[in-house]
């Protein structure tokens, strides 16, 4: 059986309401303070400067996210003669690349690409890396395998 101090409490706190005369308690400054300025008044941007120009807008090319500069990272370009280093029949994965010491750790957050600058003087199976056009044609001609990507 439902008794009335057995049920639950639905209503919220209510809103202050500030500003309503100085007989209700939050009257006169209303909680903002003595001084009586912009600030006691309004909320005002964080940027805002009084009036001047915001800085941003003295220098307009640098504004906006990424607009003259890429913030993405560029792969690290690795050169088809620096495999040369790898013994022949070789799988060249990222790991592998850095096992050898081609390149380093922070090619795992940014990525390889590999390019045919040079020869390649014996056969590699290159394995789920992006690589050149040419680097594919130069690694089948020796007699090596490129599984795509």
């Amino acid at each position: 059986m439902f008794k009335l101090f057995n049920l639950p409490k639905i209503m919220g706190k209510r809103k202050k309401r500030l500003g309503r005369g100085l007989g209700s308690g939050k009257g006169a400054k209303s909680g903002r303070g003595i001084t009586r300025h912009q600030k006691a008044r309004e909320k005002i941007k964080l940027w805002f400067e009084g009036g001047q120009n915001r800085l941003t807008k003295k220098f307009p090319l640098l504004r906006g996210k990424g607009k003259n500069k890429s913030l993405k990272s560029k792969p690290l370009l690795v050169k088809l003669s620096s495999l040369n280093q790898l013994p022949a029949n070789t799988e060249v994965t990222l790991k592998t690349l850095i096992h050898y010491r081609l390149i380093n750790n922070r090619a795992e957050k940014t990525g390889i690409k590999i390019l045919a600058d040079g020869e390649l003087k014996h056969p590699l199976i290159i394995n789920k890396l992006p690589i050149s056009k040419t680097v594919k044609l130069k690694v089948e001609q020796k007699g090596g395998k490129v599984i795509p990507v």
